[in-house]
């Protein structure tokens, strides 16, 4: 439901945003601010900063900002009005509560039924994995190693050989076939038939981070079952590029490391559980995404990479590790002996053994370095040219400039080409990729406005009851050629009772760009001249672009001559007159 303006604000002034903040990030105090290590970005150098008087959280690298209900909002996935429940829910301020509209309460029906046909399925595979049907693949998990207390914990099942046994059951339970196509449990045949989606395979429930189950791994039994994985498909409930496999039982563990395991397939988290390394998660049958890797920020900023020591695995682990660069994690590879992964290194040495080749893992770009050098002949000139190539590349998704000159460092080791040059082309492919991006991966920046106008915009944010005094005096005239005059006039149409609501109302109003630019203004504003006399600067300007305006078409007709131009020169000359006698009753 859409909430009442003062029931925001009275939420939004109860909250605390520094304690709101500090539930996901560490902060340090720093003068009137506090600062750390941005949550929307990779950094090793804090330049997220809140301001607990302003009510504002912005940071200087990526541009993110605004108040308490944009910081939950990134933060936690959320849309604003459930940013506002949950901040009230923080502060004890209870909601009122409205009917839903029929598509919403359709919706939230069909998502509260899904996630129960999902429990309830877990339970069903659960039942027959205990079964006689379920031998085989009680079998198949003795003869991986995987014990009961895992089958249990991951909730591992077994799904049978049986056409619909599933839908039938689910069925009695007052589920619709439609209800079970659209969460993935079940397919529509051509002769329009509900089959179950899964048959004769091992089942591995995927869960949210919260523990609710939407979807679901299977492996097949036989050799001869293809694919060997399949995974539900993307529903109401899931989607794949989102979820990451064991979250929901390893984010404790990995908020106490301050590092996560990352792996590729099920048996890999479940033999490194059983062997005491309990903070990893797989990709959830998908290549690892820019928003998993936003997921994993908020438990951790180090991550171990532990796939498989095949080409196929080692692959996923190169493009797993440049996106993980890219977002400022710090990288490291677990190295295992060729023809091993987590599963089957944990079984044939053992937990401990596992654990050391985790503690003992090698920086991410180092074993890139070795990787290419070994590819490359070095010493031949065309060999050092496309192995420069091929780092450079590297190189520019690093976000972090000390990071980038310690890896510049061993590249010049490496290649045998001095420090220097090879920092000023790592400096222009970064360049060059930061050009490619896209606008909302850039720093929000506003050219072409003044010194007044920023200090105005400050005002209004800061002291907004003495900015909006000062601002009764602007008319539309003044904003009209002003980058900021549809801001001044947000401020200058808005209704607020009270004009320390005005701030909010603004950033309420501002497009993603507008904001981001407005609470790191804000943020960065040092001593700011009054909003009266940003008000005169800006009346001013416009007075002086009218005179030129004026003068210039005083000089045309002065130039073409004319008795008939002789009035229309003389009535310029008196408006130019009176032009420069407001400018100067304004100084």
């Amino acid at each position: 439901m859409l909430y009442a303006r003062e029931l925001i604000d009275q939420i939004r002034h109860a909250a605390d945003i520094v304690q709101v903040v500090q539930e996901y990030v560490p902060l340090r105090k720093a003068g009137t601010t506090y600062k750390g290590l941005c949550p929307f970005h990779g950094e090793r150098t804090p330049s997220f900063t809140v301001n607990r008087d302003k009510g504002f959280f912005h940071c200087f690298g990526c541009g993110q900002g605004g108040d308490v209900f944009k910081f939950v909002e990134l933060q936690e996935g959320v849309g604003f009005q459930d940013a506002v429940k949950r901040v009230a829910a923080r502060c004890g301020i209870t909601l009122p509560e409205a009917p839903a509209s029929p598509e919403a309460h359709a919706e939230e029906a069909e998502r509260e039924a899904l996630l129960k046909a999902h429990e309830l399925a877990r339970t069903f595979y659960a039942a027959q994995l205990a079964s006689p049907a379920g031998a085989a693949a009680r079998e198949l998990l003795t003869r991986r190693d995987v014990r009961s207390e895992a089958v249990e914990t991951f909730g591992i099942g077994y799904a049978p050989a049986s056409r619909d046994m599933l839908v039938r059951h689910l069925k009695q339970q007052g589920f619709s076939p439609g209800q079970l196509v659209r969460g993935g449990l079940a397919f529509q045949r051509d002769d329009g038939s509900v089959v179950d989606r899964f048959r004769q395979r091992l089942l591995f429930p995927i869960h949210r981070e919260g523990g609710s189950i939407v979807a679901f791994g299977g492996r097949a039994m036989t050799d001869d079952q293809v694919p060997k994985y399949l995974n539900s498909p993307e529903t109401p409930l899931y989607t794949k590029g989102r979820v990451l496999y064991g979250l929901h039982l390893s984010k404790h563990a990995i908020r106490k490391a301050g590092s996560v395991v990352m792996m590729e397939g099920y048996f890999d988290v479940l033999q490194a559980w059983q062997g005491g390394v309990p903070e990893t998660v797989a990709s959830s049958g998908t290549a690892l995404t820019a928003a998993q890797a936003q997921t994993l920020r908020r438990f951790a900023s180090k991550v171990v990479l532990s796939f498989d020591a095949d080409g196929a695995g080692q692959k996923a682990a190169v493009k797993s590790g440049d996106l993980l660069v890219a977002e400022g994690f710090q990288v490291s590879v677990a190295l295992l002996p060729e023809g091993e992964d987590p599963d089957t290194f944990v079984r044939r040495y053992g937990g401990d053994a596992y654990r050391e080749k985790v503690e003992q893992a090698r920086p991410y770009l180092e074993v890139v370095l070795d990787r290419a050098a070994a590819r490359h002949n070095v010493k031949d000139p065309m060999g050092r040219v496309a192995f420069l190539n091929e780092m450079l590349a590297v190189a520019a998704r690093i976000p972090e400039a000390l990071a980038r000159d310690q890896f510049a460092d061993r590249l010049s080791h490496r290649a045998q080409v001095s420090e220097e040059t090879i920092r000023q082309e790592i400096r222009k492919a970064a360049v060059t990729r930061q050009e490619t991006l896209p606008d909302t991966a850039r720093r929000a920046s506003m050219p072409g406005v003044s010194r007044a106008e920023r200090e105005l915009i400050v005002g209004v944010m800061t002291t907004p009851r003495e900015a909006m005094l000062a601002m009764d005096a602007l008319e539309d005239a003044d904003l009209e050629q002003l980058r900021t005059g549809r801001l001044f006039r947000l401020v200058l149409t808005t209704d607020v009772p009270d004009p320390e609501q005005m701030p909010e109302q603004v950033l309420a109003g501002l497009t993603e760009e507008e904001r981001r630019w407005v609470t790191g203004l804000t943020m960065s504003a040092g001593v700011v001249a009054t909003p009266e006399s940003c008000v005169r600067v800006i009346r001013t300007l416009r007075l002086e672009r009218e005179r030129a305006s004026v003068q210039r078409e005083i000089d045309q007709l002065q130039e073409s001559g004319g008795p008939a131009n002789t009035e229309r020169i003389l009535a310029l000359w008196l408006q130019k007159k009176a032009l420069l006698e407001r400018i100067e009753a304004l100084k």
